[in-house]
């Protein structure tokens, strides 16, 4: 709480009253450079928005059960469109869990965890689905498992999509569904190319915070054992 004699608090201030002159000249030009990184965002955002119109896809079809993982059935068999409906875009999660795995990516399963926190603020505005190759039982078993049950989980096995889309590796995909089909507008997968990570960065904020603090991320990479050891 303030007291009236105290000196009126500057909101561009980002460091302590004890803080050094030369940390808070360093500070000064942190802000500056995340000023422009926040800048650079958006206009990569801008660019986003503004692809032209992608191509119309053929009428996938998926296999889902009900959201509540417990539940045994029914199944039932949604096609893109269907999953694309309500005039808002698809956010589809490409996740790498395939017919002969036994466990998600673990890194697909950070980046899955933090999309199942947010998925109820995300379908206020948009369409959400993870995608896997495994099948449908075998993708709610492991969804089970780790903790989730807000998200809607999808099979793609026994149709050609993770080819046809090249979605064999993890990846994020939005589309759009209009009166004559389908289409798809945008892909990031987790690299970059070769030897060149962090595509899905933004989307994760496990590795936001770690940019935060001294420790940075290293060459942390996220695992399975320790979630399932919490219990989560």
């Amino acid at each position: 709480m303030s007291h009236p004699t105290d000196p009126p608090i500057d909101p561009s201030r980002r460091w302590t009253l004890t803080a050094s002159p030369s940390y808070i000249d360093a500070r000064k030009s942190l802000f500056q450079a995340e000023l422009t990184l926040r800048s650079q965002i958006e206009h990569v955002a801008a660019l986003r928005r503004a692809l032209p119109p992608g191509p119309f896809l053929p009428p996938y079809t998926f296999t889902e059960g009900p959201r509540d993982l417990s539940a045994s059935g029914p199944f039932t068999h949604p096609t893109l469109a269907d999953l694309a409906s309500n005039g808002r875009s698809l956010v589809m999660y490409h996740m790498m869990f395939g017919p002969d795995d036994e466990n998600v990516c673990p890194m697909c399963a950070m980046f899955v965890d933090g999309l199942e926190g947010a998925v109820g603020h995300l379908e206020e505005r948009v369409n959400v689905v993870v995608c896997a190759a495994a099948p449908i039982e075998k993708v709610r078993e492991w969804a089970k498992r780790r903790g989730w049950g807000k998200l809607r989980f999808v099979s793609s096995a026994g149709s050609g999509f993770n080819r046809d889309m090249g979605t064999e590796d993890a990846g994020v995909s939005v589309f759009q569904g209009e009166e004559e089909g389908v289409r798809h507008l945008y892909m990031q997968k987790g690299d970059f190319g070769p030897g060149v990570e962090r595509g899905l960065d933004l989307l994760c904020p496990v590795y936001n915070v770690f940019d935060l603090v001294p420790e940075g991320r290293g060459n942390w990479y996220a695992g399975n054992e320790y979630m399932m050891r919490s219990g989560v």
